[in-house]
């Protein structure tokens, strides 16, 4: 079984930038056109997926905070007004 995790591993690396690929817009694709990228996804096992992850992925596709919204810092009660009222 330890032989064959390197390929299935390969396989799915392939498949999900495939499907990445294919499912990105043509406008958003870096550096090369999208069929090339795909073509080179599919020939070149796994240079090919992880050349598109660096190089080919659009930037930015994660949701992103606005302007200005920075993370809450985690509270504990003894900040809490309302904890501290109560006891």
């Amino acid at each position: 079984m330890l032989r064959v995790l390197p390929w299935l591993l390969g396989i799915a690396l392939t498949v999900y930038a495939a499907v990445d690929c294919i499912q990105t817009e043509e406008d958003r694709v870096r550096n090369l056109p999208k069929l090339v990228w795909v073509f080179l996804i599919l020939l070149f096992a796994v240079a090919g997926p992880l050349a598109w992850f660096i190089a080919g992925r659009p930037k930015g596709q994660w949701p992103t905070r606005g302007p200005g919204q920075r993370p809450s810092a985690p509270r504990g009660p003894d900040d809490d007004p309302d904890f501290l009222r109560n006891l």
